[in-house]
């Protein structure tokens, strides 16, 4: 055994009998509240919603969608991705991203989009750092909250992409 003691970070599935592990995490992270369809699509989109934990302790989480576009094509929305604000910078967020980044790889996704908040540039920034671009601007997107714009973030995925 090593002096220091490696702490793990684990993924797992979100479920029924899991799913209030889900409704806790986003009351504290965001200010929007979601209503039943929100958690029906994070169950039904399958590996693409998880939950991470810091040392058996639930601490994040990703949810998607998955949609179909015009063109038949799936495409995979971010719907919410989240670290409690004490773990982060741990590489939570980047273990989620990379999940489901990988998995639109491994399934021939090839576009991956979410919705965040203008002045919300810690995320606009860390989306940036895999490659998500700006694509369009929506005014009063959100209700209740300032500011109500959003900034819609969109990667394209090349189906030879490698893991780096």
């Amino acid at each position: 055994m090593g002096a220091g003691r490696e702490v793990q970070i684990s993924l797992d599935g979100v479920r029924d009998k899991n799913l209030m592990q889900l409704k806790k995490l986003n009351t504290a992270l965001f200010p929007v509240r979601y209503n039943d369809k929100y958690y029906t699509d994070a169950l039904t989109s399958g590996e693409f919603t998880k939950l991470a934990y810091y040392s058996d302790i639930c601490v994040g989480s990703i949810a998607c969608r998955l949609e179909k576009k015009d063109n038949g094509a799936v495409c995979v929305y971010i719907m919410t991705l989240g670290v409690l604000a004490p773990y982060r910078g741990l590489g939570i967020g980047t273990r989620l991203l990379n999940h489901a980044l990988d998995l639109c790889a491994k399934q021939n996704i090839s576009e991956i989009y979410l919705h965040v908040q203008t002045n919300n540039e810690d995320a606009i920034n860390f989306y940036k750092k895999f490659g998500f671009e700006i694509t369009e601007t929506i005014e009063n997107y959100y209700t209740n909250i300032t500011p109500p714009d959003c900034y819609v973030l969109t990667k394209h995925i090349s189906q030879t992409q490698t893991k780096k």
